[in-house]
């Protein structure tokens, strides 16, 4: 019998137990550390997939779509745990370190996915930690929350000194290229809200920043960007018209059947 099983302590540790393969779509919206305590994790990102396999952690930066793939490995579960660091948390560290020991000619890394090194002690110890906790069902304080958060943080500023960039990047916004986030993302199921987050702006400045790229609005540029991909998958004849709507991230058949034939004035199926 298959068990599922996730325990989520204060949306900052969340521990994952998989007796059977497992996938979903996760919107990465924290700075997050995800540590394989066995089983195999396929994580997908920009057509780029990268394996996590037992013992290895890898860090997700926020603000990214990703596709995780949950995989039993020679019969031992999938299990996995999972640090996120939030904004106000990430602020308050930033606020209290010693600024003299901050490294100078950082850049942010555009790398949404970073495998940290295997078999390093400090990491290990960090999750290994925390397991007992999820093993019991006691829920840990906030201030052992805290200090677990504060431990993972110095792991990553000790992995690579460009990483205090990408944890720190409230202190000077950074934008991501609209057009280029939204030709990898265009068939996901995001809100304008989402895309704005994903993008280091806020509403309002997303919609300004969108307005000076494109005649259209946000939504009708991502319908008519799902459109040109249907346009081009169904040429090529491999799918079938239903595999094609909702590989390109249209919901409903019949509504994408009749905006296709108002836009290129032939069903999909002819």
């Amino acid at each position: 019998m298959e068990e599922l099983k996730v325990l989520d302590y204060s949306n900052v540790f969340i521990a994952s137990f998989f007796t059977d393969d497992h996938q979903c779509s996760h919107p990465n919206r924290e700075h997050t550390l995800i540590y394989l305590c066995s089983g195999e994790l396929e994580i997908e990102e920009k057509g780029k997939k990268t394996i996590l396999h037992e013992g290895e952690c890898a860090f997700m930066r926020r603000d990214n779509q990703m596709h995780l793939h949950k995989h039993v490995k020679e019969g031992r579960p999938y299990h996995s745990i999972v640090l996120k660091f939030s904004r106000n948390f990430l602020r308050e560290f930033y606020q209290n370190i010693d600024k003299s020991v901050l490294p100078e000619d950082v850049e942010r890394d555009k790398q949404s996915l970073y495998l940290l090194p295997a078999g390093r002690p400090d990491i290990k110890s960090l999750f290994e930690s925390i397991l007992p906790y999820f093993e019991s069902g006691i829920k840990p304080s906030e201030e052992l929350l805290k200090l677990k958060m504060q431990e993972g943080t110095y792991i990553l500023l000790n992995t690579d000194k460009h990483l205090y960039a990408s944890l720190f990047d409230f202190v000077t916004p950074w934008k991501i290229d609209i057009i280029d986030y939204l030709n990898e993302n265009y068939m996901c199921d995001l809100s304008m809200e989402e895309i704005a987050s994903y993008t280091g702006r806020s509403l309002a400045t997303f919609k300004r920043d969108f307005a000076k790229i494109s005649n259209l609005t946000p939504q009708k540029w991502i319908i008519r960007r799902r459109l040109e991909a249907a346009h081009e998958l169904i040429r090529k004849g491999r799918k079938k018209v239903s595999e094609v709507c909702f590989d390109v991230g249209f919901k409903n058949l019949s509504h994408f059947s009749k905006i296709y034939k108002e836009t290129y004035g032939v069903a999909p199926t002819k």
